[in-house]
């Protein structure tokens, strides 16, 4: 049984580990996602309530997701929306369905904050059973080069991203200018 729940300052410590753990092994990554998150935390993007962790019936950190705001910019127009950056699992806890759970709950608490919108860079064949669509399709472009089917968008609520087209513009702790 795995419930979801804000992330508390005593999760820090089990959330650097885990997300350290669960980007260890993988490819495409810098491997640097756990101090990435830590920047977030202390930047003007986070959010709180948006900051997740999955807890086991024991009180174990199986898993933590974070969206913080960015904006899609297109030189007279400034749109908000979030970034899904990072999802991690604990290795011990991989397909378990867990960061699904994370990802849903996620979407569901970002609505309720009145956000309309989500933008990854993330596998093209996990997030898309989330209703995650490629960026291109609603005119979105990223400031740097990746495969046009990993980064994806997904509107929270009807028309969340009719006519914003643009380019992403990162949170500046992402390192992205």
């Amino acid at each position: 049984m795995i419930a979801i729940r804000q992330e508390k300052v005593k999760d820090y410590e089990a959330v650097f580990k885990l997300t350290e753990e669960a980007f260890r092994d993988i490819e495409h990554s810098d491997h640097q996602e756990h101090f990435l998150v830590e920047k977030l935390r202390k930047s003007e993007a986070f959010i709180p309530e948006l900051s997740l962790v999955a807890e086991d019936e024991n009180g174990i950190v199986a898993g933590h997701i974070l969206f913080t705001k960015l904006t899609i910019n297109n030189g007279s127009e400034v749109f908000e929306s979030l970034a899904l950056a990072p999802v991690s699992v604990s290795p011990d806890f991989q397909n378990q369905g867990i960061g699904g759970q994370l990802i849903r709950e996620g979407h569901l608490i970002a609505q309720k904050l009145g956000y309309q919108s989500v933008i990854l860079i993330g596998h093209e064949n996990y997030y898309p059973r989330f209703g995650y669509e490629k960026t291109s399709n609603f005119g979105i472009s990223f400031p740097f080069e990746i495969p046009e089917e990993n980064g994806m968008a997904i509107e929270l609520v009807k028309d969340g991203l009719k006519n914003k087209k643009g380019m992403v513009k990162y949170p500046k702790e992402f390192g992205i200018d």
